[in-house]
């Protein structure tokens, strides 16, 4: 069997400060401060997010505005805004970055991976050919070559271009 190390990710499973309280799913949208939040997009049922540890640039989230943990708690008209919002950003990704490929998917159950297990979301990462270097392997770093406020800039304009054409 071969392995693939990352250590670099202990940062995000063992975090030096404890998380903000609350579900960042529930706080983070009451709050309408989307730029700071970095809330790309609300629907009338879920909401897009990038994510603040990304695994690449451009790495974000859908969410429902529910506070559920499974996908079988949504009903049908969550669950299908849910799918335009990933058809959306698909678009926007493509649009602004022009990557090779996606990584999608849900965890579901803190055992899955979840990091906010109590909140159901689903990820997109965009991948590029040759994203994944020595640097995290041999350097313990992750390197990642835009600034998070420039991707939220970048993909918002990019959102407001493919939604309407």
């Amino acid at each position: 069997m071969e392995n693939l190390w990352a250590p670099w990710r202990m940062a995000f499973i063992t975090p030096k400060t404890p998380p903000p309280p609350g579900c960042i799913f529930c706080t983070q949208p009451a709050e309408n401060r989307d730029e700071e939040h970095h809330i790309l997009y609300r629907g009338e049922h879920c909401f897009m997010m990038l994510n603040l540890y990304p695994y690449n640039n451009g790495h974000l989230m859908i969410a429902p505005f529910q506070h559920v943990g499974a996908l079988e708690a949504l009903d049908s008209a969550t669950l299908a805004e849910l799918m335009s919002q990933a058809q959306l950003a698909l678009r926007a990704l493509r649009y602004a970055m022009n990557p090779d490929g996606f990584n999608m998917g849900i965890n579901e159950g803190k055992v899955a991976g979840a990091g906010f297990a109590e909140h159901i979301h689903y990820h997109i990462v965009p991948r590029w050919q040759g994203d994944t270097n020595f640097m995290p392997v041999i350097g313990d770093i992750k390197v990642m070559p835009e600034h998070l406020d420039n991707v939220y800039r970048q993909l918002k304009d990019a959102l407001e271009k493919v939604k309407s054409a």
